[in-house]
């Protein structure tokens, strides 16, 4: 009897894994990559904020194994691109959304993420503590100055020993928000400055181009006499030099995260979680400091998905941002915070 019990139950149970293999909510193959789909959450766009980002994507693993979270550095400008088309279901970005992004308004919400000093990064040996006001600034990026041992160098910098070697000036090759943010300092803080703004601007011949940050701060280091605009982060990597630049309160002041952080405690906030960061007052403000955005979509059509996009980035704004100093950036303030976590609430499945 208890083996024709035994039997029994081995029958009932097999029976039981064909039903379940048969009408399961994975049965298919549709079923299958439309349950698989839910668990990814894919983005791509700016270059500035990648190290951290990847430091966040390796932790939140930790915390929600069977999710796939990816970020490829591509440049702000191509990010949202992706993000228009909807190749990707989020967007980093340094800088702000146009018209010609293609984005519909009422489809995104932007998440404040962290922030960066923009340095001056550059390749002269033995020559350290280089400072430059804004307008001298302005003059090596447009070619106006083009030797290190230049009168308005000279100037800034009473006592050093100049070279008198020629000055290469690298910059993005690509749709850049590090670009935008740099122009659009230069165009408010520096009176000579006639490029304008953007994530591309007309720069004069005779610049080399690098792709992505990691690939100004490469030129660089391979250059000597060249000078760049990069994040902390790349030109620390790279054991690059960098510029302490006068600040709106006269101070020359060197890139560091607590330096940022003070810029950052003087932004203004706008409507849309833009932020002016950008040139902020304060003695200690480093005043070209970035702040990085996600863009993710209000509505994601998949209810799956948009718990994990609001895991996600409720993991970001919380738990990650302890991790932002660790990777040469700066955290939110408290009140950005708050405010950014309000943008996710409003996401929906």
């Amino acid at each position: 009897m208890s083996r024709l019990v035994v039997a029994l139950l081995a029958a009932v149970f097999l029976l039981a894994q064909s039903v379940l293999a048969g009408c399961g909510r994975v049965s298919s193959p549709a079923l299958a990559d439309a349950y698989a789909h839910s668990k990814q959450f894919e983005g791509s766009g700016a270059s500035l904020p990648d190290a951290f980002y990847q430091a966040l994507i390796r932790g939140f693993r930790q915390v929600v194994p069977d999710a796939t979270v990816s970020y490829e550095a591509i440049g702000s400008a191509a990010g949202r691109k992706e993000f228009a088309e909807n190749l990707t279901d989020f967007a980093g970005t340094d800088s702000a959304v146009t018209d010609a992004d293609g984005i519909m308004p009422g489809t995104f919400v932007r998440v404040p993420t962290v922030a960066a000093p923009i340095t001056v990064a550059y390749n002269l040996a033995g020559l350290d503590g280089l400072r430059l006001r804004p307008d001298t600034v302005a003059k090596i990026f447009q070619r106006d100055v083009r030797r290190w041992n230049d009168p308005a160098i000279a100037a800034d910098n009473p006592g050093a020993s100049l070279p008198d070697l020629a000055i290469t000036v690298v910059r993005r090759a690509d749709g850049s928000g590090t670009t935008d943010n740099f122009t659009r300092y230069l165009d408010g803080a520096a009176p000579s400055w006639r490029l304008r703004s953007g994530d591309t601007v007309d720069w004069p011949a005779g610049t080399l181009a690098g792709e992505g940050s990691s690939g100004v701060a490469s030129s660089i280091g391979r250059q000597a006499g060249s000078v760049g605009y990069l994040d902390l982060r790349d030109a620390r990597d790279a054991g690059l030099a960098t510029v302490a630049l006068q600040n709106r309160d006269g101070r020359f002041v060197e890139p560091t995260i607590e330096a940022a952080m003070m810029a950052l405690a003087a932004a203004r906030v706008h409507g849309d979680m833009t932020y002016d960061v950008l040139d902020a007052p304060g003695v200690g403000a480093y005043p070209i400091t970035a702040l990085s955005y996600l863009l993710v979509r209000t509505s994601y059509g998949d209810v799956a998905k948009a718990d994990l996009a609001k895991r996600f980035l409720t993991h970001l704004l919380n738990d990650g941002q302890a991790i932002a100093d660790d990777v040469n950036f700066a955290p939110l303030p408290e009140v950005v915070r708050q405010q950014a976590l309000a943008q996710v609430d409003k996401i929906r499945g």
